[in-house]
């Protein structure tokens, strides 16, 4: 439930590539989910032990070994057998891949609700506008702490991919149960923290700007 919701979110926001990277995630097509894991964790297992410079020369020394290989392949059958197939990528350089205005100013304005959004959201927890908001940050950004004194920004990115592609997995099989501890943990977070509210001063509790 919480994954669907999520995702939902995402695909009203950002339409096209929230909706393609769900379909990827959920594995509509098995083929092109497990290319894409596939090739996203080979690319931040090789940024882990090679620089980004290394690591984008090989990709594309890569590509153009496999798109000059097949050029040359295509030629020569077209040499033996006397065909006028033309450009074995005629199709693929043909298409329009220009980027529209348009699409410009769509993304501009999804980037800028998102910005404005997130500062709103920044000024009012770092100002305490809600006290249990707050210390909701401060206990997030003390756990990222121990985080990060263990993983490393690319440790974290591989987890990230490894649980983006597996949980929707899990999540479809296991949704019943899961759904359930959700709940539970749901229910007793809320508990918590409303018995925390509760034992706060009436005067603390107001602190929201009106």
């Amino acid at each position: 439930r919480v994954i669907g919701v999520a995702v939902l979110v995402l695909s009203i926001s950002v339409p096209f590539p929230v909706k393609a990277a769900s379909q990827l995630v959920h594995w509509r097509e098995p083929k092109k989910s497990a290319a894409a894991f596939g090739l996203s964790l080979l690319v931040l297992l090789s940024l882990a032990t090679l620089s980004v410079i290394s690591v984008v020369s090989y990709l594309l020394l890569a590509c153009l070994c496999v798109t000059i290989t097949f050029r040359v392949y295509k030629s020569v059958i077209q040499a033996v057998q006397k065909s006028d197939e033309g450009h074995p990528f005629r199709s693929l350089l043909e298409r329009d891949i220009s980027v529209s205005s348009e699409s410009v100013r769509q993304l501009a304005d999804q980037f800028l609700i998102h910005l404005n959004w997130f500062s709103n959201q920044t000024r009012r927890l770092l100002l305490v506008e809600d006290l249990v908001d707050s210390l909701k940050l401060a206990a997030v950004t003390w756990v990222m702490t121990y985080v990060g004194a263990v993983f490393n920004g690319v440790t974290i990115l591989i987890l990230a991919d490894i649980i983006f592609f597996t949980t929707p997995l899990i999540y479809q099989k296991k949704k019943a149960q899961i759904d359930r501890h959700v709940e539970a943990v749901r229910l007793k977070l809320e508990e918590t923290l409303q018995s925390l509210q509760d034992k706060l001063p009436g005067a603390v509790k107001k602190t929201k700007v009106e």
